[in-house]
């Protein structure tokens, strides 16, 4: 719960004025006061009184300016007023009775004969109403239609309640307090448990100087405001029930509402006595999701009949707004999590290659799109770097993207080449209807051998950051992109020194309506350059501070759509750092491994790791040798752990199986899953590969 003052920015208190006329013609000619709440800028409700007078109509300190009004002969008919907001005084001795016409009524009809809206001496038959009561009413349509377009401005619901709030005080009420329904259910969901009504927000006239430098009168249930019940349990038939069932506003002094109050903000609490608070029933489109109590001063004219319409219209409107910012909320949840969903949470420890990403929505009200990235590890301690973009940021087009994605990572467990990737993902987008449209850079990298491999189908061209803060776009065939059909797709392979960075992006960051795509690219690789610069030629700039400095260059007209951001710093294996062999399918095959693994190690100086290695590399080789028809691959590497992969022509996987007490085999990767770190095999176009890894401290 929050509790606000209202802003008070560059209003004095009136001096009293002479009083009006007694004849009512000369209203016509008293041209009212006009008065603005909030922001809005638009006429309202007279402003409430803030001097500590408590005199006569002629001391009021909203009384009227007003010329006196003379008739004579040649006098012609009075003009109207201009369309304004009158002020509201403070009841003094003469103060007309709620429901009256007096100075200090605003909303009521006269009862005095002859009076304009008053009842015909004679035949006792209502009369029209006068200009003065016409003028009220239009006032109170001003207001409400000023107060509504505020609260209709709120798009959640911390923005609507405000609006409720800043509108009504203090142009309608000193004091508002909106309780709302814990939890506020969503749509039609039917909420489970007892009704509950938590304080969400209250609002009220500070405590203020006025002109002559003294005091005005505060708030006497501004302690109760302070101290009001944060949450109150509904009771089945208790008062407060009735008065939310009947969804229309009541006074507090209102039979119906006599219990209302006391169960709403908690015993002891009280509020001034008289027509000076309205309980109003927030109601949504199916069920009441809350309450409204407005306030104003003991000092000041009570609420009138007319005053209930008023409460009914803001809290009707306010209610609807809620229901709507609680639907808009939860969709801006669903679409958060399906970003989530959609984009990888961590990226992988690739082997090699330290990676870091950015994702970029095209505004706050769409939060997912189109654009992804991804990094998927795979055989041979290689990594695939993956981003693409999906035409739209809507939730089609991100639904579209997380099947493009599912698919991709799917082809890149296959090993396919860059340019069968981008094929079958030309296939799968036209499966899913002829207008889907996407473009997809697909580039693998490999350690070992220092190269990248990289097909393109109409995505911007990478950016490779060199170490020495040289940085180029790469050439690489542009490509239809995905979704046309029928055309090939060509794959380069290029060089990937150690130390340089692969910057993968998508349009977004490059294009906008200030500029075309290759100014945004010439742009970015010049800022990759000087960033470059500021770490020296023989130290990279951090990855993670790198991908900040290009969204920097971003500027406040940059923001058309989505960006997905992916920044690849290539390490590389040393050749030292690798060993590698083929091996004849042979009996002998297995004790050769066992040799070959065992002088590695003793070259790297890891002769601790001699036992669990021979073992392992016997089992997975045994494996491969039993079942290949050709020559098998056995490949040591060293990085930060020691990884073994055994490679053959034979498609199928092994599964991991309980043995049984009477098999002969079985058990290889039994052994296998309890003394590596990790381990798994992978399908290949030519065959499999079985790896495991073991922590080079043993």
């Amino acid at each position: 719960m929050t509790e606000h003052l209202s802003p008070y920015e560059g209003r004095k208190a009136p001096v009293a004025r002479p009083t009006a006329p007694a004849d009512p013609r000369g209203a016509l000619l008293r041209a009212p006061e006009t008065d603005t709440f909030g922001s809005g800028g638009v006429n309202a409700l007279p402003a409430q009184a803030r001097t500590g007078e408590q005199g006569t109509g002629t001391g009021s300190e909203h009384a009227q300016s007003s010329t006196p009004a003379t008739e004579g002969p040649g006098s012609h008919r009075p003009r109207p007023a201009p369309e304004g907001v009158p002020t509201q005084p403070h009841p003094g001795p003469d103060a007309a009775r709620p429901g009256t016409e007096g100075p200090a009524g605003i909303a009521g009809v006269s009862d005095v004969p002859g009076a304009p809206g008053g009842a015909e001496r004679r035949s006792g038959r209502p009369r029209p109403p006068g200009p003065a009561a016409m003028r009220r009413d239009g006032d109170r349509l001003r207001f409400v239609g000023a107060a509504t377009r505020r609260i209709a401005r709120g798009i959640d619901l911390d923005e609507i309640v405000m609006g409720l709030c800043r509108a009504t005080v203090p142009t309608f009420s000193d004091a508002i307090l909106v309780y709302l329904r814990d939890p506020l259910p969503v749509g039609d969901e039917r909420p489970a448990g007892p009704l509950l009504l938590r304080l969400r927000r209250t609002d009220r006239i500070p405590e203020d100087q006025d002109t002559d430098g003294g005091t005005l009168p505060a708030l006497q249930v501004q302690s109760d405001l302070s101290s009001a019940a944060e949450l109150c349990e509904v009771r089945v038939g208790s008062a407060l029930a009735e008065v939310l069932r009947g969804v229309r506003p009541v006074f507090a002094d209102a039979a119906a509402a006599f219990g209302a109050l006391p169960e709403l903000l908690g015993e002891g609490r009280t509020v001034p006595g008289g027509q000076r608070a309205i309980l109003a029933p927030l109601r949504g489109r199916r069920r009441v999701i809350g309450a409204a109590v407005f306030l104003r001063r003991p000092d000041r004219h009570p609420f009138e009949a007319d005053d209930l319409l008023v409460a009914a219209q803001l809290a009707t409107h306010s209610a609807l707004g809620i229901d709507k910012a609680v639907l808009y909320g939860r969709e801006a949840y669903i679409a958060d999590e399906l970003q989530r969903t959609m984009l990888p949470e961590t990226l992988p420890r690739a082997t090699g290659v330290r990676l870091a990403s950015r994702y970029l929505p095209a505004a706050e009200t769409a939060r997912v799109g189109g654009d992804w990235y991804d990094a998927i590890p795979l055989p041979g301690s290689r990594v695939a770097l993956v981003v693409g973009d999906v035409m739209g940021h809507s939730m089609t087009s991100a639904a579209i993207m997380g099947q493009l994605r599912t698919t991709a990572q799917t082809l890149a467990g296959l090993d396919l080449p860059p340019q069968e990737v981008l094929h079958h993902l030309d296939e799968q987008a036209q499966r899913l209807g002829s207008d889907r449209m996407a473009t997809c850079l697909y580039a693998v990298y490999d350690p070992v051998s220092h190269r990248i491999t990289i097909a393109n189908a109409g995505h911007p061209p990478p950016v490779l950051l060199h170490l020495g803060g040289r940085a180029e776009v790469l050439r690489v065939p542009p490509g239809a992109p995905i979704g046309v059909g029928g055309v090939d797709f060509e794959a380069v392979e290029l060089d990937a020194p150690a130390g340089a960075t692969l910057l993968l992006y998508t349009d977004g960051l490059v294009e906008s309506r200030l500029r075309d795509v290759w100014t945004g690219i010439e742009q970015l690789r010049e800022r990759l350059a000087a960033t470059a610069q500021l770490t020296g030629p023989d130290h990279p700039p951090p990855l993670e501070a790198l991908c900040d400095e290009v969204l920097d260059m971003l500027g406040p007209g940059d923001r058309d759509d989505d960006i997905a951001l992916l920044a690849a710093r290539f390490d590389g294996i040393a050749p030292s750092d690798v060993a590698y062999w083929f091996l004849e399918p042979e009996d002998a095959t297995p004790s050769r491994a066992r040799r070959l693994a065992r002088s590695a190690l003793e070259r790297w100086g890891l002769t601790e790791l001699n036992d669990a290695v021979e073992l392992l590399v016997s089992e997975v080789v045994t494996n491969a040798v039993r079942y290949a028809t050709r020559p098998i691959t056995l490949r040591l590497l060293r990085t930060d752990v020691l990884r073994c992969e055994v490679g053959d022509d034979v498609p199928q996987l092994p599964r991991l199986r309980q043995a049984r007490a009477t098999d002969e085999g079985g058990r290889g990767l039994y052994l296998v899953n309890r003394l590596a770190r990790r381990w798994g095999a992978t399908r290949l176009s030519t065959g499999k590969v079985v790896w495991f890894e073991l922590n080079q401290n043993g």
